[in-house]
Parts: structure tokens; sequence; C-alpha cells
């Protein structure tokens, strides 16, 4: 099916999707009528699109110059694309305007020419339009090095979607696969190819994989996880040259070894499509150097994206692009907004392996003006690191999950000052900062990021929700949020006023009855009469030897000691990392079991007396520790019954938990003063 012409009209807001333009054909779609000097906008991306989107958002007009036969789509989806994951409808972008400004797009045609005196582009067709301010987004290409070989048949790159569609074909005859670049895009090649059964090999010249984003120790406990999925990592040699007469046939790498396969991928990096903007005059360095408003040389030229450099950065990431676009548009408008640069983050699943990474966190082994404390447990499965400048964290990264993240983020913004008591805690468990009851993300700072895929920062939701957004599906359409992975999608209905919904507790009815047992014992102690002796010797029982027979007294008392120190120990679980072995819902339903049984020895070596003096604090310290352990227990079991939310369930259980501590702490000592008198007097 061909693509409507450029005259076809769209309400604002509401374009329709299309197919892919064939070749020779321009393809057109308006939210309105056409202006004479619009703002025009080169290139297809998410910056492109998100360029517009802000425009729109204020008003003002623009056209959109979509060089690739398909429509705009995410690039970062388009790995699992190549492993299968997702359809192709799953991909394209969503081209949703918020209006009132009306927006045009030409798919499958190029800008070829920039007339910066006459203020116009040439299209490839020949057609000329004018423009009022130009955006340039024309992001970047995949490097291509310069290795004997390169133009073999079967060497493929992985940028765009031409590229999957080639290597989509091209893995059902693969036997062997070789990605060149351990990076991030090199990672995901590689797993894609994987996905498709192709035998998949990495190389990368580095010490270690992505480099760029993580320590030799991260990259180490990486590549072991690539590993562990049949993949075969080559770290710390280059590609000497691809073999093969017509076609690959094997690689040779720079120590000697020759690696047969039938295929090769080149992820060696990317670099930024300047040429246009060099031939025109602008000023070019890594990419095309822009100011604090986006502009670059020209006043009425700007440049956002994988193509801008500012001051010496460019920026390869997507949420960047999204502040550059937010930037350029403003200005564009006439409001008083600089751009003061990113803090690139990257927080994604490589190869199956959480990974994040943000900061300043390159080169850290050759530096000598940080410190980087370092965390890892669970057999490397965890793995965190700090950069601190003069006490402030600057960077971090990691492997497995952090909790913290979020809050790092922002920490990292603001370059947080780390006090001596974090580094001790993050020594020890891997926590900068206490755990506390999780705050709303309606709670969070406005700089606090949201959407880690886009970058969008809590404020902009509350900005969008504030000016009419009601929905999450109005939030993606004016913001971009959840538009990549889709994650962050409960916390945009969070915003909204949504409830998240209550999932109860694992194993929460053994451990409701469990905890109410354990209360009515203690209850019952208090309670219940003394269990009455015999008042003749020969008319004794077996209850008058529990609690009269010395033999049967210390039996009863060391195994009440015994089970003590082991309740004492399983509390150490969630406190110390390395000793988080097993399921927690496992070992907390443990935790009550051994301690209501605790409370069944202390009958057998009290019967229901409390006993005088220190004896009698001592049993009120164990019934009191029952009492308090069994509310909190019983209110961990049915907290999604009895509270709206997370945090009034945290609060309550932060009470019944510190109100068991504070009845606790004096059971060591009293039970070491009962052992002294006991055995000593």
């Amino acid at each position: 099916m061909n693509a409507p012409p450029a005259s076809s009209a769209f309400k604002t807001g509401n374009l329709a999707a299309v197919p892919p333009a064939h070749s020779g054909q321009e393809s057109g779609q308006e939210s309105g009528q056409e202006l004479d000097e619009p703002v025009i906008v080169i290139g297809g991306g998410p910056s492109g699109i998100r360029v517009c989107q802000e425009l729109s958002r204020r008003g003002v007009d623009a056209t959109l110059f979509n060089a690739e036969r398909w429509l705009p789509y995410n690039r970062v989806k388009l790995t699992p694309l190549l492993s299968g994951d997702v359809q192709l409808g799953q991909v394209t972008q969503p081209l949703v305007f918020p209006g009132p400004g009306r927006v045009m797009l030409y798919s499958n045609h190029s800008i070829i020419d920039i007339d910066r005196q006459q203020k116009s582009v040439t299209g490839r067709f020949g057609r000329t339009w004018a423009y009022s301010k130009l955006v340039v987004c024309m992001g970047s290409r995949a490097h291509v090095p310069p290795i004997a070989g390169r133009d073999l048949a079967g060497v493929f790159t992985f940028r765009s979607f031409d590229d999957v569609e080639r290597l989509v074909a091209r893995s059902f005859r693969s036997r062997r696969t070789v990605v060149i670049g351990g990076g991030l895009l090199g990672l995901e090649a590689a797993r894609g190819m994987a996905g498709r059964g192709a035998e998949t090999w990495v190389v990368e010249h580095e010490r270690h994989l992505m480099a760029r984003q993580i320590d030799a120790r991260a990259g180490e406990l990486l590549a072991r996880d690539i590993a562990a999925l049949g993949l075969v990592v080559r770290t710390g040699r280059s590609v000497g040259r691809i073999i093969g007469t017509d076609r690959v046939e094997g690689i040779e790498l720079s120590d000697g070894e020759v690696v047969a396969c039938d295929t090769v991928i080149l992820c060696t990096g990317i670099r930024p499509n300047v040429e246009l903007a060099r031939d025109i005059g602008l000023a070019v360095g890594r990419g095309i150097k822009v100011s604090s408003s986006m502009q670059t040389s020209d006043p009425d030229i700007y440049a956002v994206g994988e193509c801008a450099e500012f001051e010496g950065h460019v920026y390869g990431l997507v949420g960047p692009g999204f502040e550059q676009a937010a930037a350029a548009a403003a200005h564009i408008a006439g409001e008083a907004v600089a751009y003061a640069g990113s803090v690139p983050a990257t927080k994604l699943k490589v190869v199956g392996t959480d990974l994040f990474s943000m900061g300043d966190v390159e080169q850290l082994e050759q530096r000598s003006d940080i410190d980087t404390p370092s965390f890892e447990a669970n057999g490397g499965r965890t793995y965190r690191k700090l950069v601190l400048q003069r006490g402030r964290v600057v960077g971090a990264m990691a492997l497995g999950d952090w909790p913290e993240i979020n809050r790092l983020q922002e920490a990292i913004r603001r370059r947080a000052r780390v006090w001596p008591w974090q580094r001790l805690r993050f020594a020890l468990i891997g926590r900068l900062w206490a755990e506390r009851a999780p705050v709303s993300v309606r709670e969070w700072p406005r700089t606090a990021t949201v959407c880690n895929c886009t970058g969008v920062t809590r404020g902009r939701i509350g900005d969008a929700v504030a000016v009419g957004c009601a929905t999450v599906a109005d939030i993606r359409r004016d913001t971009g949020a959840s538009t990549v992975c889709g994650g962050c999608g409960p916390l945009l209905a969070e915003l909204l006023g949504a409830a998240p919904k209550r999932e109860p507790a694992r194993a929460f009815k053994p451990m409701a009855m469990l905890s109410i047992a354990a209360a009515l014992f203690a209850l019952a102690t208090l309670l219940v009469p003394v269990w009455p002796l015999a008042r003749q010797i020969d008319a004794r029982g077996i209850a008058d030897r529990l609690w009269l027979d010395g033999g049967w007294k210390q039996a009863s008392g060391y195994a009440l000691l015994a089970l003590s120190a082991i309740v004492a120990a399983l509390s150490l679980r969630k406190r110390v990392e390395v000793l988080r072995i097993g399921d927690f819902a496992i070992w907390r339903l443990v935790h009550v079991l051994i301690g209501a049984v605790t409370l069944l020895v202390l009958f057998l070596h009290t019967g229901f007396r409390l006993g005088t003096n220190l004896n009698m604090w001592l049993m009120l310290a164990f019934l009191g520790a029952a009492l308090a352990g069994g509310a909190a227990g019983l209110t961990a079991a049915v907290e999604h019954r009895l509270f709206a939310t997370s945090g009034q369930a945290v609060r309550a259980r932060s009470v019944a938990f510190w109100l068991h501590v504070l009845v606790l702490w004096p059971l060591p000592l009293l039970l070491g003063a009962h052992i002294l008198t006991v055995y000593f007097y």
C-alpha cells in the first residue's frame, strides 16, 4: 500500500500510521494547513520527533523530513526485533503531536542541500522548501573501521531498520557469527543473533566489555554471565583481518588466532552525520558545534541529538537528545531556556543482566583524582561501585539490582556529599542510605528521573498533568515517557492518582496463623494461672519433673537458649548482604515458626510461672518480644487487606518492628544475668 500524498490532512495529534514508502516516491502527512515558512526539522529519529512534539506543544508549525523508507521507529527496540521478541508494529514511533502547532511528515525523503542565504532546503527529488528556523537531527551512522576484508559478502553493521532486515534474513543460514565490538550495541547484536540460533562470538579490543560504561571487574562479571548463556567472549584482542575470497570465511585476531565464521557484524561505535553541515560552512568538531540554546554557528540553524556537540561532548543516548530537543524548541518559541549539558545515564538489561552506569565512570583505573569504593555480593551477581571526587558522588555503576538507583541518580546530578557513615554502610551492605518506607513518585523531587529510557523527569510529567494530561496515554504523547520499554507505566499511573494493586505477602496465611498463635500463647502465660504442682512426693507426675528436676530444667533451659540464638541469627539475614541466601518469605516464615516453638519450650521451662525479681523481668522480656513479634508478623501477613497504600503498610510494619526491637534489646543482658545467678550463686 502506498503512502498518502502530501496533501492528505489529519487532525492535530492523530497522525495515521503509514507503511514504508517505495523508492522514488515521496510520502507526506500534515496535521493542518501547510505554512509558507515553517520550522523544518531534518531527521525522523527520536530527537527529531521530540523537537516536533515540543514545537507543536508551543503552537509552532513544523515540517519533518525522514530520510529512511520506514516510518520513524524506536532504535532501542531493534534488538528485540532482531531476536524475534517483538513485531514490526511494536518498533515504530507513535506519531502523535499534542498541538496546537501543526506538523507535516515526509518519509523516504532526504535533504541533500541547505541554502543558508535563501533559508531553504532541497530534497532528493529536487524540490525546495523555505524555512524560518532549521533544526538538524541527522543522528549518526555505524563506524566501519579499516579492517582488511570489510567489503566481503557476509559483513554487516547493526544500526538501522535496514540492518536488522538484512541480519534477520542472514540468521537463517549463519552457523557462526562474530560480533566485532563489545560495547552496548555489540552485545545487543550478539544477543539478537544468538536468540535466532546462531553460534555467536564477541571480540572486543579493550581489556573488558563495555569499557565506556563499567570497570574491569564489572566487565569480568558481565563476561561470565554472557558466557553462561552460550556466547563466546574474547577481550583484549583486536581483529587483524576478515578472511575470505568472495564471502566471509573467518577472522584473524591480533594474536594470530583464526576463528572460522560465515557472518561478521561490525559494532565498533558510531560517527555523527556532519557532512552536510560541514559542506554548508557550519562549525564542526566531532559533531555540529552548538551553544546552550542549541544554535549552531548560524543562529537560524539548530542541531540536536547524536549529531550535536556541546562543550566538547557528543551524547549518543536518547535522554540527552530529548533534553536538547526541549531546549531548542523552547528557544525557537522565544522562551529563555539554556541547555547546561547532560549527565549520561544507562539503565537497561544487557544480555539478560541488569546494568546501570551514570556520570563520570570512564578510565577509572588511570585516574588519581577520584575514590572508587565498591561492593560485591551473591557470588558476583551483585556488584556496585561509586565514583567519589573530593567526597562527592560524581558517578556510579552496577550489575544486578540496586534499589537506590533513582535516589542515586539525583545525588549524582547534585554532586551530593557522601558522609563517612554512608561509606561504611555501603561497604557493609551495599547501600548509601538507610532503608525507609517507599516514597510515592508524587513526592519525588522535580529533577528525579521517572523514565530512564527517555530521561523524562517527575517535574516534566507533573507539568503535563497540570495542563490537562489525564491518562497514561496523554503523558506518553506529551512527554515521551514510557514509550520505550514501558517499565515506568505504573509510576505514571501513580502520578495520576491511581492506587497501585496491593498483593499479599508470600505464605501469608501460615504466617498469620503462627503469629496469632505466638501472641495468644504469650497472653496465656500472663493471664492463665500457673500450672499446679503436686503436694505430695509420691503424687508427682511429668509436669513436676519438668519444673523441679534439675536435669530437665537444664535441658529445657539450654533448648530455650539455643532457639533464642537461632531466632536472633535469622534476623541478621536481612541486615547482612552475604547472609541473604534463599527466599526471604520462606525464612521469615521459619523465623515465626521457631519463635512459636520457643514459647512452647518456655512453657516447659516455667509452667506459666513469671517468677520474681530478675526471673520476672526476664519472663516479661520474653513475652513482650513474643507479643510484639506476633503483631509484626500479623501486620506483614494481612497488610494487603488492612492498608490502602504500600506507604501505610510500611509505616505499620515499621512501628511493629521497632516495638519488637525495643522489648528485645534487654533480653540478652537479662538472659546472661540469669545464667550467672543459676550457676554461680
